[in-house]
């Protein structure tokens, strides 16, 4: 479902749009927010006064050793592959001939150059417009159960398992419903505010502003006023630069997901994919395109794992010396079983060492298909890194999938899971936004953090989305220096460096309610990019020569 990336819009700011726009025209804009540096991500807490992952530091560490390229696969929404930030940091199959319709490493899969498109269809189509798994499932199971109010005999576990469907299905129709009502009137304001800011600054219809092209009108019209007014709100709360083409890009797809809660296109997966995604069957499908309108997400997503390092452009990446396979699952809405799957199975056979993960759900049909997939990655010494999610929600309580609890009763020692943090130490450094529990792992920067974007743009975000490929790119900066470790010893450096920040005392997410940071996630800390590399140090290297 969510791709993790926290939508600022909600029913405050809706409502003061509106009464901006209706009589609030004489009101002063609002002041803006202290936001940090672009890279304050990567920024250390003593010397730069920003909780980030010390990546300077790290990289004095490593400084003068050699390293080793690492694969990173990225399963998420797409990617642009003409983004200049990721020249030359593109995997590319080396057995693969680009552009001649064969399969050439007999793969199963045409020309997967740079990844694979699970979504995809003929003629260049995608699905990558989806409803959530829950209403999914309800439309499968609610014509043998919603009219019974007691488990038929033999189908006592699929009768408990639909009443968790309705249950959560329920839920999320009622709050996409309310949301729609909220965000659409919100959406008229902004599209017709938008119009007289364009013509304010007599701008084409193809034309973008941004915050600082809205402070320079000046007028005594109340309607240009109000225009401004409310733009000039919208744009300080998204900062990092944004624009009114991407607000309502944002707006516009976040309304498309509440839509397909409430009103779901249930066939579009047959019509363009052609698959059943409840059989299992190894057949190949979809295709090799990864650059749809969705690909925002993932573009944002690989540049912070290995945007190119140093070059005058852009951001640079936590890592020097990757390669991102990027394998295209998620689409806007939730992705399916079947698909995250077999993502993880393409992208360890085609040699990824680091997989992202920056996607969850809150169903998981076919949970033992992703379960088995999991293993076969820890099975080829791969480790996962994945987004813990964005619902303010304890998932100790309320799991997220996928997880590394298995059905079978046991756990993994590959996987990651990975909370968002801002970057004060006070009491708003665990995020508003994250979810968090004991089966998180530990944070890491997830809160006003600026990536590339898909045509040569430029993102500032919320979401445990960025802290996750932060992580992975950590992961694959250890992997560059010290190879011979194993996906679990990776693992245990980056859990290690995170130290517990007891007595810290920090808002629990979606509340002001005050508790001990080390009571959110399994090691009570953020993740340091400079100890994970110190840790990592003085491991002694476990991988078989063969991985």
């Amino acid at each position: 479902m969510q791709k993790f990336s926290k939508y600022v819009f909600g029913a405050t700011l809706c409502g003061a749009l509106l009464m901006s726009f209706g009589s609030m025209a004489q009101m002063a804009p609002p002041a803006p927010p202290a936001d940090p540096p672009k890279n304050w991500h990567t920024m250390d807490l003593s010397t730069d006064g920003f909780f980030g992952i010390s990546l300077n530091q790290a990289y004095i560490f490593v400084k003068g050793k050699k390293s080793k390229t690492v694969v990173v696969a990225t399963i998420d929404s797409g990617i642009d592959t003409a983004q200049k930030d990721l020249q030359g940091i593109l995997w590319v199959n080396p057995k693969e001939i680009p552009g001649n319709g064969i399969d050439d490493d007999g793969d199963g899969y045409v020309d997967d150059v740079h990844g694979w498109n699970f979504l995809g269809g003929k003629n260049g189509k995608c699905d990558y417009t989806e409803t959530t798994e829950e209403v999914r499932e309800y439309a499968k199971l609610q014509g043998k159960y919603a009219n019974l109010t007691s488990a038929p005999v033999g189908d006592e576990k699929e009768y408990n398992y639909w009443l968790v469907v309705k249950a959560t299905h329920d839920s999320t129709v009622n709050k996409s419903s309310t949301e729609l009502s909220e965000l659409k009137p919100e959406m008229n304001v902004l599209m017709i505010t938008n119009g007289y800011i364009k013509s304010a600054l007599k701008l084409g219809p193809d034309a973008t502003f941004d915050i600082h092209d809205v402070d320079k009108i000046q007028t005594t019209n109340d309607t240009v006023s109000r225009s401004k007014y409310v733009w000039n709100m919208v744009l300080t709360q998204e900062g990092g630069g944004s624009t009114n083409a991407k607000v309502l890009k944002d707006l516009s797809e976040y309304l498309q997901k509440l839509s397909n809660d409430v009103n779901p296109d249930l066939n579009s997966r047959k019509e363009i994919v052609g698959d059943n995604p409840d059989v299992m069957d190894g057949k190949p499908y979809g295709n090799n395109i990864l650059k749809y309108p969705d690909a925002s997400h993932g573009t944002g997503v690989a540049g912070l794992i290995g945007a190119k390092r140093n070059n005058g452009y852009g951001i640079d990446g936590v890592a020097d010396n990757v390669r991102i396979m990027s394998i295209k699952a998620v689409p806007n809405g939730d992705e399916y079983d079947k698909d995250i799957a077999n993502a993880i199975r393409f992208a360890v056979d085609h040699g990824a060492k680091v997989i992202n993960m920056s996607f969850g759900k809150k169903i998981s049909p076919h949970k033992d298909w992703v379960d088995a997939a999991i293993k076969y990655a820890a099975d080829k010494d791969v480790l996962l890194v994945q987004a813990s999610g964005n619902d303010n929600q304890n998932v100790d309580e309320k799991p997220e999938f996928p997880n590394n609890h298995f059905l079978d009763g046991t756990t993994s020692d590959n996987l990651i899971s990975v909370d968002a943090s801002a970057w004060k130490q006070d009491t708003t450094l665990a995020a508003t936004f994250t979810n968090y529990g004991k089966n998180t792992d530990l944070f890491a920067p997830g809160v006003k953090v600026t990536s590339i974007d898909e045509d040569a743009e430029f993102n500032t975000a919320d979401g445990t989305s960025f802290a996750s490929p932060i992580t992975a790119g950590i992961a694959a900066l250890i992997l560059e220096y010290y190879p011979k470790l194993t996906a679990a010893q990776v693992k245990e450096a980056i859990l290690a460096s995170a130290t517990p920040l007891k007595g810290v005392m920090v808002y629990k997410p979606g509340t002001h309610d005050l508790v001990d940071f080390t009571t959110l996630s399994k090691t009570g800390g953020v993740v340091n990019a400079y100890k994970a590399l110190e840790i990592a140090s003085k491991m002694k290297g476990e991988r078989k020569k063969n991985d």
